[in-house]
């Protein structure tokens, strides 16, 4: 009865001490709405360097012209999966000559293009349509890889939406787009034991200290070394622990030789 009110007290002290961490890591952080995060920018950039900052869940638009590149950049960090969606406004029916067909990429850091595990990353609109919707489910982030690899790292991801094809005469027709991002957190399954010494997040040649800011989570850059991973590696050290003196226990009771009887 020792051994087994020993054992009940240690499996309550260590749920105690586990539980708090587990709940607050194992609950997913939901991506705030655009009102809680601001309104989003009004205009896109032209290239890399010029590409405009926005945060997952706020809604960039942008007025250009067909066959203008548009970018825009956004902060994701390790263990985190990120789906981009787009939409573009097209010109009126009466003033296209066909179809036109759209393209969203993103790129890392590095400027390397990612590739999307699902989604519509290319969508060609009939003449008479009035809008195109684009999106693209991205692989989740690492905090660390092999120098060879295109694993995507923490840092800032560029989106660039384009026209791929259309008829020549439409080149120069005003469009509008819309850019969001959501963001999944993706726990402890997707932890690497590698991390990142610096985020990916080159400079903005002449941004304002509003699109710097933007360039980093709200919350900061987790550093990619923690996950829940260490709180099952702590829950199953316990139960291993408490496992082999339960075992012990039995062990040496069944050795126990037994109580010489009374004599009459």
């Amino acid at each position: 009865m020792r051994t087994v009110r020993t054992l009940t007290a240690a499996l309550l002290a260590g749920a105690a001490l586990l539980a708090p961490a587990s709940a607050a890591t194992a609950a997913p952080s939901p991506t705030p709405s655009a009102g809680q995060k601001g309104e989003g920018p009004t205009e896109a950039g032209t290239g890399f360097r010029t590409a405009t900052a926005f945060r997952p869940g706020q809604k960039a638009t942008a007025a250009g012209s067909t066959g203008d590149y548009l970018y825009w950049v956004l902060p994701v960090d390790a263990g985190q999966r990120a789906t981009v969606r787009a939409s573009v406004t097209l010109p009126e029916a009466a003033s296209r000559h066909g179809a036109s067909t759209w393209r969203l990429d993103v790129y890392d850091g590095l400027r390397r293009r990612q590739a999307c595990t699902y989604g519509t990353q290319t969508a060609t609109a009939a003449r008479e349509a009035a809008t195109v919707e684009l999106d693209c489910v991205l692989r989740t982030v690492r905090s660390g890889a092999e120098a060879w690899s295109n694993d995507p790292l923490p840092g800032s991801y560029y989106v660039r939406l384009t026209v791929a094809g259309l008829p020549e005469e439409d080149l120069g027709l005003p469009v509008r787009a819309q850019v969001e991002a959501g963001i999944k957190e993706m726990g402890g399954a997707a932890a690497v034991d590698a991390a990142l010494a610096e985020p990916l997040v080159p400079g903005i040649a002449g941004a304002s200290e509003e699109q710097r800011a933007a360039r980093a989570p709200e919350d900061g850059w987790s550093g990619g070394w923690w996950s829940d991973r260490w709180l099952w590696t702590a829950a199953g050290g316990i139960l291993g622990a408490l496992a082999g003196i339960y075992g012990y226990s039995l062990t040496r009771g069944s050795g126990r030789p037994g109580r010489p009887r009374a004599e009459a």
